[in-house]
């Protein structure tokens, strides 16, 4: 199951960085106000809170997640969102926690009925 849901995320991040790429390129080829696109109107305000809020709750997830399973570097998927996307960098990291997920069940004992 690891490996299923490890390519399943990392498809995913693959195309959250290409759309990141594409709509960022046409946004500065357009001289497009990011800050105006994202807080001009009320639905504007509610898009952008609702989405990050939970940009915080999945950074949260992923500090905690990444100590209690043992990762390493997890502060570049944070650092990473930052200039990509969350869409790349959350499946990123998922896909890597599944990884991770997979080497553990490999090297833990068997369990006796």
């Amino acid at each position: 199951m690891h490996k299923k849901l490890f390519w399943v995320y990392l498809v995913l991040s693959i195309v959250g960085l290409i759309t990141a790429w594409i709509f960022n390129g046409i946004a500065v080829m357009n001289q497009e106000d990011y800050l105006g696109a994202w807080f001009g109107s009320a639905v504007d305000w509610v898009l952008s809170a609702d989405l990050t809020i939970v940009a915080i709750a999945v950074v949260v997830f992923m500090i905690t997640e990444s100590r209690r399973i043992g990762m390493k570097r997890v502060w570049l998927y944070i650092l990473l969102s930052g200039v990509t996307a969350m869409a790349f960098t959350f499946p990123l990291f998922m896909a890597m926690r599944e990884r991770r997920l997979g080497e553990l069940s490999s090297t833990a004992p068997a369990l006796k009925n």
